[in-house]
């Protein structure tokens, strides 16, 4: 039995702001962002997440069993970042640690992979962190990617409980898409060389070249509107429970439009449905966790509700599942 005990995040210092006039500022309702330093990586970020959670004194370093990190701008290609910010971090060495790659659906797949360890009792305290800095990736003339995407950490105590407050989950994976979320140069495929930074005019006229994060807007929402909602309603049929069985509802937030869109063809009543993206973006792996802590601090969400939760994007991939709020 498990349960979130705790959630911090943290932002970079620097904030930049979208032109409040400009139509796909207002159609995609983020009017600000935080960009990470050229010497400030994603594990920093993790890093100063989780410091501010250990401040809270909900768990102490040595109480730690496990550390898993999502990322996808990890700081090398090895050795793992989980086993850097470990040491960081001043864990006990006992203590295992694990990177996974993966997006927007990242919170979820490592609530997942934390709830499996503790059930399967192999540990008690499993920090989740997540943090992305996808600003390294972004070409600024690219409108698509430029003005939706902020860097940020946040840092999930998942602990051992009394009762089970961690649901059931339901998962997705269609590789097929891949090519509509991708940066193309920099792994063992397409290493990067002189080629790679070449810019080009692609098929919506924008100017990038392979190391630039590359994005199909419509095929990523209608991904979204496919597959979103049927997962939500698979997550209703194993819980055995109706909407209006939830309290609340956090979705990865991606983008102002794309949220109302789902939250429109579910028929979710919009006063129990987070969007939490204005002044910072789309945080990638960490928006679930920042929201869901902003929500928490507002009140809109109580001691006890249930909360449905949903990621979806890179991969392409997504999840769903239940909690219920324990955080005393």
């Amino acid at each position: 039995m498990t349960k979130i005990a705790a959630i911090e995040y943290y932002f970079p210092e620097n904030q930049v702001y979208n032109d409040p006039e400009n139509k796909l500022t207002k159609k995609i309702g983020i009017f600000s962002r935080y960009i990470a330093r050229k010497d400030e990586t994603a594990l920093d970020l993790a890093v100063k997440a989780a410091e501010k959670l250990f401040e809270k004194g909900v768990c102490k370093k040595e109480e730690i069993d496990f550390l898993l990190f999502c990322t996808q701008a990890p700081d090398y290609i090895l050795p793992t970042s989980a086993c850097m910010i470990q040491d960081k971090l001043k864990l006990s060495k006992n203590c295992g640690a694990l990177d996974f790659n993966l997006g927007c659906s990242g919170f979820i797949y490592g609530l997942s992979l934390a709830n499996g360890l503790i059930n399967s009792k192999q540990v008690k305290n499993v920090l989740l962190l997540t943090a992305d800095t996808y600003s390294k990736f972004v070409n600024e003339q690219d409108l698509s990617t430029s003005l939706l995407f902020g860097d940020a950490a946040a840092a999930t105590l998942i602990t051992k409980s009394n009762e089970d407050h961690i649901g059931k989950f339901v998962f997705g994976t269609d590789g097929s898409g891949a090519n509509n979320l991708i940066i193309q140069a920099g792994g063992a495929r397409e290493p990067i060389n002189s080629d790679t930074i070449m810019e080009f005019e692609d098929e919506r006229g924008i100017i990038r070249n392979k190391n630039d994060l590359y994005m199909n807007g419509p095929e990523v929402f209608n991904f979204a509107m496919r597959e979103i909602p049927k997962s939500v309603k698979n997550l209703l049929e194993i819980e055995n429970r109706t909407l209006d069985d939830y309290d609340y509802f956090v979705f990865h937030q991606a983008n102002q439009y794309m949220l109302n869109a789902l939250r429109r063809r579910l028929e979710i009543n919009p006063n129990k449905f987070s969007i939490q993206l204005n002044d910072c973006g789309n945080t990638v792996s960490s928006t679930i966790p920042i929201a869901l802590k902003r929500e928490i601090e507002k009140g809109n969400i109580k001691e006890s509700d249930n909360v449905l939760l949903a990621g979806f994007g890179v991969g392409l991939s997504w999840a769903s599942c239940s909690i219920k709020i324990n955080l005393n």
